[in-house]
């Protein structure tokens, strides 16, 4: 990953590659943002106005380059707007630091340093830079192989794709200062992450199966210090996780469920997540039109966000007890494979009429819920890619919250802006649980065709036991980005819902939530 470091060193005479400031629009054109001074005065104090000529404007995200003058070290200025200008006395928000910051570390990509020189004055600025970059500066370059599309042919020469900006250099921090140092320590581990559950998410089914993503916990676990449980496919038939098995038995590669522990000895919390693991979802025998099936490796991104958490908070020390469950499975057609109008027993004893086998992902989390509740966690989060319904109701940026709990979904609606990710929350109402009503099981796995996603909600619902606090997050639409790269948002898998539950689990150890 790339590295990050924090220098006192004047924007004028630190080397590097090129050095980032930050323009804003502002009442009568673009306006040099603080911590740009040394820069500014390099260009005589005309900076603003050779960046107005070359037509910035400072809009949000936009990006100009231009040859640094003699006084600077750095033979390039990357200018990265940061949208309005804020009134005198307010600084930027956090979200837009992020933004930029990563902005400006996409347009870097292929160099070795860069120095940020955009508006620091407080630790939490520091934190949302060095985040914003960190996240800005990635790539999934692992298939990329010589003698690609893009390289001379029968040459060696490697595919061009560049690499990520190699260093960030952070300037206007304090390095000394124990509030900076452990804001970018903080923002270098969750940056990790999340590029773990990127880097996940992006990989080919043929590589990631559920076998191959339960041994990737279990290395994890070694590297961390943390407890790794795997249930494979006799286990779980043992067991009766009738969810898993039903969804997994139509694949080649059988299902597992995985238990990722930590633990800390002072905590006082508990906070179990469950994440939804379908490494390829074809449909099932209710196959996916065409069109529908290119991008279904991504149907594991719960999973990976909630490994992905659970490693951060051993990363971060937190004192309180985390536990991911990772419900995998593969959900394929063949002989075998679970058809419609078959009831499964799920683990728990409760009996489910599968309607559509294309709605396998709330019967694999059923069996998580169902047992992770036996240990008695304070609260639940199920994170998942559950619903096309939630995109259509969302869009593609924004996750849907349901919880059996208003005060905990407020909270966490709340924490996801915080830390920049977008989310709204969606209600449960009772009256659409009859449609599910099956006339030979306990429950059937589809109900009404409207509010799709609720439906799914109260789906789960059903399996959280009574005085356990839940909450679903259906990240169906953020978690798979297709469009072009935006901010610190690459293009394929996005880590969603990471930075949202590793500040839940901080909020939770420092007493915060119930």
């Amino acid at each position: 990953m790339t590295a990050l470091t924090i220098s006192t060193s004047s924007a004028a005479t630190l080397r590097a590659d090129a050095v980032v400031i930050g323009v804003a629009k502002g009442d009568k054109g673009p306006v040099v943002t603080p911590g740009a001074e040394a820069v500014d005065k390099a260009f005589d104090g005309k900076l603003a106005a050779v960046l107005e000529t070359l037509g910035a404007s400072g809009g949000e995200g936009e990006v100009t380059k231009l040859h640094a003058p003699s006084g600077l070290k750095a033979p390039v200025v990357l200018a990265v707007g940061l949208g309005e200008a804020p009134a005198k006395g307010d600084g930027f928000g956090a979200e837009t630091l992020r933004r930029a910051a990563g902005s400006a570390a996409r347009a870097l990509a292929g160099s070795k340093k860069g120095a940020f020189a955009l508006p620091v004055g407080s630790a939490e600025d520091a934190a949302a830079v060095a985040e914003g970059a960190l996240l800005g500066a990635y790539a999934f370059n692992a298939y990329r192989t010589s003698g690609g599309a893009n390289s001379k042919a029968g040459g060696k020469k490697k595919d061009d794709k560049k690499a990520p900006l190699a260093e960030v250099t952070l300037l206007g921090g304090k390095p000394r200062d124990k509030a900076f140092k452990a804001a970018v320590e903080r923002a270098t581990a969750l940056a990790a992450e999340v590029h773990r559950a990127r880097d996940l998410i992006n990989t080919p089914s043929n590589d990631l199966t559920p076998k191959s993503f339960a041994a990737a916990t279990q290395a994890a676990a070694k590297e961390f210090g943390l407890k790794a449980e795997v249930m494979d496919e006799k286990a779980l038939t043992k067991g009766g996780y009738g969810g898993l098995m039903g969804v997994g038995q139509g694949s080649a590669n059988p299902p597992r469920l995985v238990r990722l522990a930590w633990t800390h000895p002072k905590a006082k919390k508990t906070v179990a997540l469950v994440g939804k693991g379908i490494t390829y979802d074809s449909g099932g025998i209710s196959l996916k039109p065409a069109g529908h099936n290119e991008t279904m490796k991504c149907d594991m991104s719960g999973a990976a966000a909630v490994f992905a958490t659970v490693v951060a908070a051993a990363r971060l020390g937190l004192q309180v007890n985390v536990t991911g469950w990772l419900a995998l499975a593969e959900n394929m057609p063949s002989g075998t494979a679970t058809r419609p109008g078959d009831v499964l027993s799920m683990y728990g004893g409760k009996t489910v009429e599968v309607l559509n086998t294309d709605a396998e992902g709330r019967l694999v989390l059923a069996d998580a819920i169902t047992r992770a509740c036996e240990e008695k966690p304070d609260t639940i989060v199920d994170v998942a890619t559950l619903t096309g319904a939630m995109v259509l109701a969302l869009g593609n940026r924004t996750f849907g919250i349901m919880a059996n709990d208003e005060a905990y979904r407020t909270a966490i609606h709340e924490i996801a802006d915080e830390v920049g990710e977008q989310s709204w929350p969606m209600p449960m109402p009772a009256e659409l649980r009859k449609g599910m009503d099956s006339p030979v099981a306990d429950i059937a796995n589809m109900g009404e065709r409207m509010g799709g996603g609720l439906v799914a909600g109260l789906f789960l619902k059903e399996f959280v036991a009574d005085g356990i606090t839940w909450a679903h997050l259906d990240i169906a639409g953020p978690a798979f980005h297709e469009g072009a790269p935006y901010g610190y948002t690459p293009k394929g898998g996005t880590g969603s819902s990471v930075r949202t539950l590793v500040r839940l689990i901080e909020r939770t150890a420092a007493g915060d939530l119930a």
